[in-house]
């Protein structure tokens, strides 16, 4: 790998509009003097070369050195040092040193999935210290560099400091740019970027000047070359008859010893699919009630989707049968997730032979209710607007089932496996321009094209929340510079969720939460402001309250004194403060209609984007059976919601499991009747809410 010279890059840099520090290259100390006549002191000395990638470990720097003489002295006391240690510099570097600043440490890598990432953060030496960053998918924009810079625990230090005067941050953010912004250094590399670093970057109330810079990957008779265009993003591709075909054919289905494919031919004669269902069989004339076709190559012109459950070294073969078949999904597992890629590579190859999609494989396959697809057993639930990718199949059916039990709606749901063939990224382009499709899941764990991902999810106008499966435990490989090792899993992740408006999770219950508050809620012209109002009873859980929605990034504000007097006119205040969370008498006692006057004299005076109100279940049964109560308190908050149109009402049942069978399942349904989702604790309310408000900035 090439490393290439400091004074190479920074004079490649300047091109850019990057400040360097004067100064000059030679190859030996006793040209120091001479190439350092014309500089100002205080100066600076390095040594370069090969094996000099990290230079101020080696010793290989000298600063405040105050003459020409003085580094000249230093670069000959260098050679003799390293030359100690076995290594022969190429040259040395002698420059103006930069006055005194805030380092800052400006960097590029080409992650494996996601491609080109930016990160920023402060540097010099507290880069491994504090390792104090913030990252970007590349090509950023101005409101991208800025909001990086203020991300950083030390943002503090560039707006100035005790006595200290800012640092001119608009030099900064154009130093951003010119690396990460369209048009900069990791545009022109393109393909050709592994590693580049500026660290440090010195920044003042003047400006900001790159004192060391290094570039790893390209030589440098390449930085004169232009690097070659980006391929063009693929236009959607038509997933119509994945979701919606005419007929299916199964393959795999036994007529000895059920197995997977009886169980999916046992799965649509359940689902009723009223297209032609067929299955493969060399000799059966029908299995479990299905009639046979020899092979797929017999399957007939009306089959768009076909299912093939046969051991994974037998599923190129079927697959290069497929021709004039759109889709094939392969169920069967043994593939790169088994530590065999040459089978998955095997399986691509037949696909592309056949002309066919590849779904998978490692996967489930589809369900999508209105169009009569299926991987789960019994019957499928209504159509709705809800759609979701998922690499795992299992947790999919969980989050089907489970929505479904808590009045989710879905339209379509792809499983994709390994992802061999149709991304993550494909389906979402699909997607973006589905008319029954207002709100996606995903759930990914490796998105294999990360930057088609990232593309989709930046274009998207829909709202979006991701659970990402090994964002703790994935790592990436050892780097040369300080960028490269600050780059991670759960980095890339996050900087993603900031460019693009997606909503990252961090489990199931989240994942549903979040899409049943964005599905009720859709349409509602509520602001994407942080600010929310709880409401409910008992002074504990308030306090509690207070603290989840604080880590949830939410706002509890104030409220204005005349909302407080209009309160007290309703009795409220009396042993208790008027603060947010509003405590307000909710029992099997209360009056249900309380609530509801009670936010109508508050937003009245203050709106607020959000609303959560919350009931204690256990109160309403402790001393009898209050379910009649408990509903009526659900009618108030579905009522509260018809008042508040411009306002997203969400409720939370706290100890629902203390109520009697099916109680609080007829308030959910009565809340969600009104649009108002219903959570079981207040983390998973916070949750919901701040993926609903994020939506709203992130879809603009």
């Amino acid at each position: 790998m090439t490393t290439l010279p400091e004074h190479a890059v920074k004079a490649w840099i300047s091109g850019f509009g990057i400040a360097v520090p004067r100064g000059a290259a030679v190859p030996g100390p006793d040209a120091v003097e001479a190439a350092a006549a014309d500089l100002t002191p205080p100066l600076a000395v390095k040594a370069y070369g090969p094996a000099l990638v990290h230079k101020s470990d080696a010793g290989a720097v000298r600063l405040g050195l105050t003459s020409a003489l003085a580094a000249a002295d230093a670069a000959a006391e260098m050679r003799a040092a390293l030359a100690s240690a076995g290594i022969v510099p190429d040259g040395f570097l002698v420059e103006e040193q930069a006055a005194a600043g805030v380092e800052v440490i400006v960097g590029a890598v080409r992650d494996p999935a996601f491609g080109p990432v930016l990160l920023a953060g402060l540097g010099g030496v507290w880069t491994e210290v504090l390792r104090d960053t913030s990252l970007r998918l590349c090509p950023i924009t101005e409101d991208d560099a800025r909001a990086m810079l203020d991300e950083l625990r030390a943002a503090a230090l560039l707006d100035g400091f005790r006595g200290t005067p800012p640092i001119d941050k608009d030099a900064l953010v154009k130093v951003l740019l010119a690396v990460g912004g369209p048009g900069g250094i990791v545009d022109t590399l393109g393909d050709r970027l592994t590693e580049f670093e500026l660290n440090p970057v010195i920044c003042g109330p003047s400006g900001a000047v790159a004192v060391d810079a290094r570039l790893i990957g390209p030589d440098e008779a390449a930085l004169s070359d232009p690097a070659p265009p980006p391929a063009p993003t693929p236009a959607p591709s038509d997933f119509d008859r994945l979701f919606a075909p005419r007929g299916i054919a199964v393959v795999g289905a036994s007529t000895k010893k059920p197995n997977f494919g009886n169980m999916f031919l046992r799965f649509y004669r359940a689902a009723g699919f009223t297209g032609r269902l067929v299955t493969v069989h060399p000799t059966a004339p029908e299995i479990d009630g299905v009639p046979c076709v020899p092979s797929l190559a017999d399957a007939g012109p009306d089959i768009d989707y076909a299912l093939v459950a046969v051991p994974a070294d037998r599923c190129a073969d079927v697959v290069r049968s497929a021709a004039g078949i759109p889709f094939v999904q392969v169920m069967s597992g043994g593939f790169a997730e088994m530590g065999h890629p040459e089978l998955e590579r095997d399986l691509t190859a037949a696909a592309r032979a056949a002309g066919v999609r590849l779904l998978g494989p490692n996967c489930m396959g589809v369900y999508a209710p209105a169009g009569g697809q299926t991987f789960l057993g019994g019957t499928p639930g209504r159509p709705g607007r809800i759609a979701v990718i998922s690499q795992s199949g299992g947790l999919a059916g969980e989050v089907i089932r489970v929505g479904e039990h808590r009045g989710l709606a879905f339209s379509k749901v792809a499983t994709v496996g390994n992802s061999a063939d149709v991304t993550p990224a494909e389906l979402l382009r699909y997607l973006a321009s589905d008319p029954g499709t207002t709100t996606i899941g995903l759930y990914l764990e490796d998105p294999r094209d990360g930057r088609g991902l990232f593309e989709a999810l930046r274009d998207l106008r829909k709202p979006v929340v991701a659970l990402v499966g090994g964002r703790s435990r994935q790592g990436r490989r050892a780097a040369a510079s300080h960028t490269g090792g600050m780059i991670g899993d759960d980095r890339v992740w996050t900087a993603l969720a900031r460019q693009t408006g997606v909503t990252l999770v961090t489990s199931q219950d989240d994942l549903i939460g979040a899409l049943d508050l964005l599905d009720l809620q859709h349409g509602r012209e509520a602001p994407g402001t942080p600010d929310v109002l709880v409401i409910g009873p008992s002074g504990g859980a308030s306090v509690l309250a207070a603290d989840v929605f604080d880590r949830a990034g939410l706002d509890l504000a104030g409220l204005p004194d005349p909302a407080r007097d209009s309160l007290r006119a309703l009795g409220l205040g009396a042993g208790s403060s008027l603060a947010n969370p509003l405590e307000i008498p909710v029992g099997p006692g209360g009056d249900p209609g309380l609530v509801r006057r009670a936010v109508a004299a508050i937003t009245a005076e203050r709106p607020f984007a959000d609303v959560v109100a919350h009931l204690n279940a256990q109160s309403f049964f402790t001393y009898g059976d209050s379910a009649d109560a408990l509903l009526d308190y659900a009618r108030a908050i579905g009522d509260l919601q018809n008042d508040l149109p411009g306002t997203r009402v969400t409720f939370v049942i706290r100890n629902g499991e203390y109520a009697p069978p099916g109680v609080t399942d007829d308030a959910r349904e009565i809340a969600r009747r009104a649009g108002v989702p219903v959570y079981r604790t207040m983390e998973a309310a916070a949750a919901a809410v701040a993926a609903g408000k994020r939506s709203v900035d992130g879809a603009a």
